[in-house]
């Protein structure tokens, strides 16, 4: 299946930077003006903008990423069908693209740096009780020996000559200018005399880092934590991005989760059923408790302990826990009993049920 990624012919870990060039430079490929009565050419162009309006947007992205098309369902993506829905919704990056009166980014224009998403497994008690745990993060941080702008210590940085630190050149198409990474500067916008060795002029470098996580009581699957700045380092003097930790709930043997509720089956014979019992019912972090079963309960009844569930996030009360009556109905009778339940049934056909408590066992 073709995923946007696939579109902009960029990996899913890809930038907003890297993003932005891909869309520029097949934009410009594909732009009508420049194919003119190619259908193909068309279809892809629009697909093309329809890939760049969920990628560049934070939130459309991770709605994507976790979810697929279904994740962007009921969003604004598509009707792309002119070139005013298409201007109107790119605007600003078919003013930058094609120099429609608007000044380009600097080269030394900070830019944020790219948010990182982690997994987080617990157990449904974990879930219950909350935790902390240490994670070991892969990312990319500032080179603390060039302090990010990648040179090596005392060796000039100077505008690139041929774009004027723009990073792109551009060659005039009647009234479009058709802009290229400067094959001088790579894009950088300036000329570094001499690299900065760790990290190769790159002005970062990859570590691991221990972080410290809390995760509050009440989690469940598809929870999303955000740590405000354990991302990857900003460029050119840019924030970090965010560090967002998806939490997944492990299956419990015991126990079915519904949100705050938790659901135990208690087998109970047909016998207690009818009679009445008592029976013994476990609890996640609590250990177990005794509930009264109500005679002449029938299969598949519930029966609430309140409290006893999940707890619920940011102070909301906690949910139940649900005992759903698991009846068991016996494989292996004696001689005996199957004479008692012949009578029994006997004594039901009769209408006089209330018989049944003068047998003898």
């Amino acid at each position: 299946m073709t995923t946007y990624y696939d579109i902009l012919e960029i990996s899913r870990e890809a930038p907003i930077e890297e993003i932005r060039t891909a869309y520029r430079r097949l934009a410009v490929k594909y732009h009508p003006d420049k194919n003119p009565g190619d259908k193909v050419a068309e279809d892809r162009f629009k697909q093309i903008s329809e890939a760049y309006q969920v990628l560049a947007d934070l939130e459309k992205r991770q709605l994507y990423d976790l979810y697929g098309d279904a994740g962007l369902a009921g969003l604004d993506i598509s009707g792309l069908s002119g070139f005013e829905d298409i201007f109107g919704s790119f605007g600003e990056a078919f003013e930058d693209f094609f120099s429609f009166g608007r000044s380009r980014d600097r080269w030394d224009e900070p830019q944020p740096g790219a948010d990182l998403r982690q997994p987080v497994v617990l157990t449904l008690e974990e879930a219950a009780r909350g935790m902390d745990t240490c994670l070991s993060v892969d990312r990319r941080v500032g080179c603390p020996q060039c302090q990010g702008n990648g040179a090596e210590p005392g060796s000039p940085r100077q505008i690139c000559s041929r774009c004027q630190g723009l990073g792109q050149v551009n060659q005039s198409m009647g009234r479009m200018k058709n802009f290229t990474t400067c094959p001088d500067c790579q894009g950088a916008g300036v000329i570094i005399a001499s690299e900065c060795p760790p990290c190769q002029g790159a002005g970062v470098i990859s570590e691991t880092k221990q972080i410290q996580v809390h995760t509050p009581p009440g989690v469940d699957t598809g929870t999303r934590l955000r740590l405000r700045g354990e991302g990857e380092a900003g460029s050119r003097g840019g924030p970090p991005g965010d560090l967002y930790l998806e939490v997944c709930v492990a299956p419990h043997p015991v126990f079915t989760r519904k949100h705050k509720d938790l659901y135990y089956r208690a087998p109970v014979s047909f016998v207690e059923a009818a009679l009445g019992t008592e029976v013994e019912v476990p609890t996640l972090t609590a250990g177990p408790t005794r509930l009264a079963i109500p005679p002449g309960t029938q299969p598949g009844a519930t029966l609430r302990i309140p409290g006893r569930g999940l707890p619920g996030l940011r102070g909301k009360p906690a949910g139940d826990l649900v005992v759903v009556v698991d009846l068991q109905t016996p494989t292996q009778l004696s001689e005996q009993q199957k004479q008692l339940l012949q009578k029994f049934l006997k004594l039901k056909d009769a209408g006089d049920v209330n018989g049944f408590t003068g047998m003898e066992a």
